[in-house]
């Protein structure tokens, strides 16, 4: 696929940084993979990307950091930008050309994912606004809706795509497994060592806070003491 003035910005940080925010079994392992597969993905595009991790982000805040690097691929020259994460298992080549074709109509277009934030956004250079950008709820399950508001107040023209799941929690895991959608062979071996592992923590903690309520409950040995009241010479009487 070739178009000149699209690049795609990958946004997301190593393994090993990964494994610390998102403290999955084997995580980096996990994340390694993710990030392997999303990089494949892009290159099947044919696209210019450009990778930006937590090594060379600048910004205190997400929102600092996601808004500086977006601005960096505009400073190259581009301008459009597709950009996507490392945490979202289903997403192919496909999601990517139809977010490019679309920006050839559409000022913006948008890949939501299921827990209310987004796994692409499709920009045009000419409806960036960085200090708007600044200020939207980046990282809470609101993003998706506040964005939309922002794009309808300026009135700028919007296409979704399909809705797609991404990894931050236990039951996120679950929902990418149980959906018909295809995952490779690897990843979801990963996944489904990392639901395994955690259903036997989960028993585990489970059995032992029952095992120990048990044993308060049906206490059978000497009865608790009692602190018993001591009489002194001081007495005080209350009136009503």
């Amino acid at each position: 696929m070739k178009n000149n003035k699209t690049a795609i910005l990958i946004f997301a940080n190593s393994a090993e940084f990964e494994a610390t925010q998102k403290r999955f079994q084997s995580s980096k392992t996990l994340f390694n993979a993710l990030n392997k597969q999303t990089v494949a993905v892009v290159e099947k595009t044919g696209l210019p990307y450009f990778l930006s991790s937590e090594k060379d982000q600048n910004g205190f805040s997400f929102g600092e950091r996601f808004t500086n690097a977006i601005q960096s691929i505009y400073d190259r020259g581009y301008d459009n930008i597709v950009t996507i994460g490392n945490d979202t298992p289903h997403l192919k080549p496909q999601h990517i050309y139809k977010a490019v074709t679309q920006l050839q109509q559409s000022d913006v277009v948008l890949g939501p994912s299921k827990d209310g934030g987004f796994y692409l956004m499709g920009l045009k250079k000419s409806h960036f606004n960085a200090e708007a950008f600044l200020q939207l709820p980046w990282q809470t399950s609101i993003l998706n809706q506040s964005i939309s508001k922002l794009l309808s107040t300026y009135k700028v023209t919007v296409t979704y795509l399909e809705i797609l799941s991404d990894i931050d929690t236990f039951l996120d895991v679950k929902t990418v497994l149980n959906s018909f959608k295809h995952l490779s062979k690897y990843i979801k071996q990963l996944l489904q060592q990392y639901i395994s592992v955690e259903k036997k923590i989960r028993t585990f903690l489970f059995s032992s806070v029952e095992t120990n309520l048990q044993k308060l409950l049906f206490n059978k040995g000497s009865p608790v003491l009692l602190p018993i009241p001591v009489k002194t010479g001081y007495s005080r009487t209350f009136k009503n």
